[in-house]
């Protein structure tokens, strides 16, 4: 066959392709690397039907390729690598383990075509199977970096929402009475967990209608600069809507950077203890 003529189109390769995908799903799945962690770690029926389900449709996508003159099939894949780089189980399994069943997919292939131009006697050529295998590598290489693209990004949004849901749980503004409210902020503030803080806290504070707030910093160790100024300006801000503050259990340090800062504490009620702040104000607190 003179290479001009070499085509992937053959439906006789796809045919022989097709009636082997629930083969080629089983074979995979019973060497699966097990210990690889994540969703090829699971022993959950349903998980497990839907990791085959998910390795049926690549392998229904990947013999229509040879019923085509493109060469180019990697966008009649963009539908199921979305779908599988979002998946929540393999969002949870590390991404070289992922790879690596893509390269035994890939293996897969070549071994069948390689079994299939065998049956042929000799009707097939050597350079009609080497035009058929870098096919297969080629688009199972472009299918394993859109993977990894849409994977990183769907790895980073969960990330940056699972922060997100954690600094909203750090800083949540108790209720003590109906009008007053308590924010017990605990461990390390970075500037990021400040921003959000800060829209977070004044919000609750207007949807609950609070009058009074106190803040306790006595779990905070340090602070730099801009927390402390993000931490001042919530006062403001605040203040601005109507609300009053009293701040408790300011460490030395975080004093220290209070006035390097130049802030001014003299419209804003001190207390050592959170304890202290609350007897003031005549609420009930066992103070330890």
């Amino acid at each position: 066959m003179p290479n001009e003529q070499l085509t992937l189109k053959n439906d006789k390769l796809h045919d022989f392709l097709c009636e082997r995908n629930k083969e080629m799903t089983d074979e995979w799945y019973q060497t699966l690397d097990k210990s690889a962690g994540g969703v090829y770690a699971s022993s959950n029926p349903e998980v497990i039907e839907k990791l085959k389900q998910q390795n049926q449709e690549f392998h229904e996508l990947m013999c229509a390729m040879f019923t085509r003159d493109d060469m180019e099939c990697v966008k009649d894949f963009e539908g199921w690598i979305e779908k599988v780089a979002k998946d929540e189980g393999h969002l949870a399994t590390p991404l070289e383990a992922v790879l690596k069943e893509f390269f035994r997919t890939q293996q897969q292939y070549l071994q069948h075509i390689e079994d299939f131009a065998a049956m042929q006697e000799n009707r097939i050529s050597p350079a009609q199977v080497n035009e058929w295998n870098k096919a297969i590598v080629n688009t199972i290489n472009k299918i394993i970096l859109e993977f990894t693209v849409q994977n990183t990004k769907a790895a980073e949004t969960r990330l940056n929402a699972q922060q997100e849901m954690i600094v909203e749980m750090s800083a949540p503004v108790i209720l003590l009475t109906k009008e007053i409210g308590l924010l017990p902020l605990v461990g390390e503030i970075n500037t990021y967990r400040a921003q959000i803080m800060f829209e977070k806290v004044l919000q609750q504070c207007h949807n609950n209608s609070t009058e009074r707030l106190f803040i306790d910093l006595s779990g905070v160790p340090i602070i730099d600069t801009m927390v402390a100024h993000q931490i001042f300006q919530l006062i403001e801000g605040l203040k601005i809507i109507g609300v009053k503050t009293a701040i408790a259990g300011i460490s030395p340090v975080i004093a220290q950077t209070a006035i390097q800062l130049g802030i001014n504490f003299g419209e804003i009620e001190v207390y050592s203890k959170i304890a202290h702040a609350m007897k003031f104000h005549k609420l009930h607190v066992s103070e330890k």
